[in-house]
């Protein structure tokens, strides 16, 4: 049946919705799960027992038969989807090939090829240069480096509800939650965290007073650490992410990152945006900093890009990227078959999943903020393009933060075969693949609200 012959909210809801054979977790992913339990490390997050067996698009089924809409891609991985025809063909062609050669000690054209599509699409002016890494906190510990490098200083700030990754250097700037770091210290000296403007908590008046807000967390860098504790003269680096991921999927305000960037060129201090999360289009831009018209010296790329393959990349400026052979390094990153899928993906996300998330986020956004007048436990909804946060509350008068509601909510998902996640203290974010389709986007809101109403019941017996 094509989009065309579909008539019915019925047969929409049977030719892109989800399938559920019966109870959750079915028998083999019980015994999976259990297995799990024996075998593999308890660090690992998992919110609910989905246990994947194959993806196609948005769609992932799990070892039981079970079919659900994938509103987390692979946590904002699969930007193309899962298994994009395109980009398995590129992966078999390039495994065919060359798997493996480094990158640290050899040469390789694709490593070129990638860097200058990059290069055209990088939110600063070039010319650039690329460190290609396999995971998000690598890319984060090649910009922490590269920064106290360049500049010969050693101090750095970052953010509160920040998460850079969990690396000893990464996971010193990383401040989401308080487990990340448990009995993990002493973490990398010279780190000092200071407040993200979060104006939707509590801030009346409408955008100039949230503007006021955001002004004064950038200003308290200049106006008061550099003038109490911090010397502005030893800062390499500010790290921060144009839109938090961990923290709760809350953008920047366009002003506080203009006044980062001030406050940077003033002082001699690298700028460095963690698009880990944010880039590769999910915002309905290459980078969610462009919404500001700040330019960076650094950015760190990874997630998105390369469509489930390990691939992370730092890109900076050329004359940041100054130092010696030897000083930085990774054996697999660049991988040739992680690459290959990178030119896919990013053939796919500038044909039509750039343009695709805009549209479509911008449809979900404004369902979604029409919640705020009909359910009383939504208290905020936030994002850009396909990266949606929606914040729970106890209630919308209090603001209480609600995260045993917001767990219920993303549990009742997944029974009803959608795939959401948790973010911050009491949100769920929204980050599906780019090829998002209208009517799985309504579909999935459908679940989501449907899911909502029966926690919201289940709170007021």
């Amino acid at each position: 049946m094509t989009p065309t012959e579909i008539q019915t909210e019925e047969q929409i809801r049977e030719t892109y919705g989800p399938r559920i054979n019966g109870p959750l977790p079915g028998p083999r992913a019980k015994a999976i799960v259990e297995a799990d339990d024996r075998y593999i490390s308890p660090s690992y997050t998992r919110s609910y027992p989905m246990v994947a067996k194959r993806g196609r698009g948005i769609r992932v089924e799990d070892v039981d038969g079970n079919e659900f809409l994938d509103f987390a891609a692979g946590i904002a991985v699969c930007s193309t989807g899962h298994c994009h025809p395109e980009v398995v063909a590129a992966i078999r062609q390039q495994a065919g090939e060359l798997i493996h050669m480094s990158g640290t000690d050899f040469y390789y054209e694709h490593l070129i090829t990638l860097a200058e599509r990059l290069s055209k699409v990088a939110p600063m002016k070039g010319p650039h240069r690329f460190y290609y890494g396999n995971s998000g906190a690598e890319a984060v510990e090649c910009a922490l480096k590269l920064a106290r490098y360049h500049t010969g200083r050693q101090n750095v700030i970052a953010f509160l509800g920040a998460f850079h990754g969990r690396t000893m250097g990464a996971l010193s700037l990383t401040a989401s939650k308080p487990q990340q770091r448990r009995r993990f210290s002493p973490l990398l000296p010279g780190v000092t965290h200071v407040r993200y403007p979060y104006a939707y908590r509590g801030c009346s008046g409408g955008p100039q007073a949230e503007d006021t807000f955001a002004l004064g967390c950038a200003r308290y860098i200049e106006d008061k650490l550099f003038k109490t504790t911090l010397a502005p003269e030893e800062v390499a680096a500010i790290f921060v992410e144009p839109i938090q991921g961990e923290g709760g999927y809350v953008p920047a305000p366009a002003i506080f990152l203009q006044e980062l960037r001030r406050i940077c060129d003033k002082y001699g201090i690298l700028l460095v945006a963690d698009e880990v999360q944010s880039g590769a289009g999910r915002t309905g831009r290459w980078w969610a900093i462009q919404d500001s018209g700040v330019e960076p010296d650094i950015i760190t790329i990874a997630k998105g890009i390369a469509s489930g393959m390990p691939l992370s990349i730092c890109m900076t400026k050329a004359e940041i990227m100054d130092w010696k052979p030897g000083s930085h390094a990774s054996t697999f990153g660049g991988n040739p078959v992680a690459i290959a899928s990178a030119l896919a993906t990013m053939d796919i996300l500038e044909r039509e999943g750039i343009a695709n998330a805009a549209k479509i986020g911008g449809q979900m956004l404004e369902r979604l903020r029409s919640w705020l007048a009909k359910h009383p436990n939504v208290g905020d909804v936030r994002g850009r393009g396909l990266m949606i946060g929606v914040e729970l509350v106890k209630d919308q008068d209090s603001r209480e933060p609600a995260p045993a509601f917001r767990d219920r909510v993303v549990d009742l998902c997944f029974e009803r075969g959608l795939l959401v996640l948790g973010c911050g203290e009491t949100s769920i974010r929204l980050a599906p693949p780019l090829i998002l389709n209208e009517h799985e986007a309504s579909i999935g809101l459908d679940i989501f609200e449907e899911s909502l109403s029966e926690a919201a019941g289940e709170l007021s017996k």
